[in-house]
């Protein structure tokens, strides 16, 4: 089993009401800040971390990572060999052929150490303030998909043209260094988005929200969707988030279930539409105790690892820690304590 991290910093400290994810670890003012984040990255690296996933969010008053490929790019020169992701970037916002040339850039600085990470959106208010219909987002994502695919993988010039998008006589350059491109993550939650995602050649990012025996069903969706269509189905192209908070006294995991719980509201609240007409997968059981308990890794060490089997048991062998990155100790707790069960 491999273990990466999932999230970002921030550029200033955010109120502590509003940070969804100092809820949880309890984390001093400043250390969400770019230089303690880029800090912790290069210690994760170190600790034998196999990757860091990026958020793009916008508008939030929270300060999150607005600009996950240009903190990427300065990753990419403090490390060599974690893995740097974008989980995700949300495409119906972007020029696509701006976007491929940007995503190129990061896989050349990097030395091919890549992960696209792209999905529709689902936070309705982050649409709004773009002035996109967020009804809009499939389109716009499937018509941008195909140009960043083409862009990133054709070494001779191309035109398009459409109703968004006119492009003429193009090449992108740089060439990735990943043949035929970056590998392409989809985040997906819905049984079609599933199978859309495994028909479509995409590795698949499960989110944080959902417990564990609905991760395991999605899981098992997309796995049967690939090998459906004759291909052989790889665990490491299966990214589980998960948020996680090692205990060490009954107070403790108390603290920590009431804080995932209030960050899990925050987020849920964040995803949902003011008029209450748009539905996304992207949120927990709305019973958030439940949610908490069953779809976090909070516990003790052993506690911890026997969750981490349960997943493993239904086939999940890489998991990205939701957050722990802007908790150091937390960190090298995972590293030493637990990480050595699945080595």
């Amino acid at each position: 089993m491999k273990f990466g991290l999932f999230g970002g910093a921030t550029a200033a400290a955010a109120p502590s009401q509003a940070a969804s994810e100092r809820l949880l670890l309890d984390q001093p003012e400043d250390s969400h800040s770019y230089g303690a984040f880029i800090d912790a990255i290069v210690e994760a690296e170190s600790l034998g971390f196999h990757s860091i996933f990026l958020v793009e969010h916008h508008f939030t008053g929270e300060a999150q990572v607005s600009a996950p490929l240009n903190l990427l790019t300065y990753l990419a020169a403090k490390t060599s060999t974690i893995r740097l992701g974008t989980g995700v970037i949300v495409i119906p916002w972007h020029n696509p052929v701006l976007l491929a040339e940007q995503a190129a850039t990061v896989d050349v600085l990097s030395n091919g150490r890549f992960d696209f990470g792209v999905g529709k959106g689902y936070r309705p208010r982050e649409f709004e303030g773009f002035c996109i219909s967020i009804q809009e987002s499939a389109g716009r994502f499937e018509e941008s998909m195909t140009l960043i695919k083409k862009s990133l993988s054709s070494n001779e010039r191309f035109s398009f043209h459409s109703d968004r998008w006119n492009f003429e006589d193009i090449v992108v350059e740089p060439p990735p260094v990943q043949k035929p491109h970056p590998p392409m993550w989809l985040a997906a939650g819905r049984p079609d988005s599933l199978r859309y995602a495994a028909n479509g050649d995409y590795s698949l990012l499960l989110d944080q929200f959902a417990t564990f025996d609905v991760t395991l069903e999605r899981f098992a969706i997309y796995r049967e969707a690939v090998e459906a269509s004759g291909k052989s189905f790889d665990p490491m192209n299966v990214a589980v988030a998960r948020g996680m908070h090692i205990i060490r006294s009954e107070e403790e995991r108390e603290i920590a279930i009431n804080r995932r719980m209030a960050a899990l509201d925050h987020m849920n609240q964040m995803a949902k539409s003011n008029d209450a007409g748009y539905q996304t997968s992207m949120t927990s059981d709305p019973d958030l105790r439940k949610a908490a308990e069953q779809g976090t890794l909070i516990g003790t060490p052993e506690e911890i690892i026997d969750r981490l089997k349960q997943l493993q048991d239904g086939g999940v062998e890489y998991i990205l820690l939701a957050g722990v990155q802007m908790s150091p100790p937390q960190m090298r707790a995972f590293a030493e304590e637990i990480t050595p069960a699945f080595t």
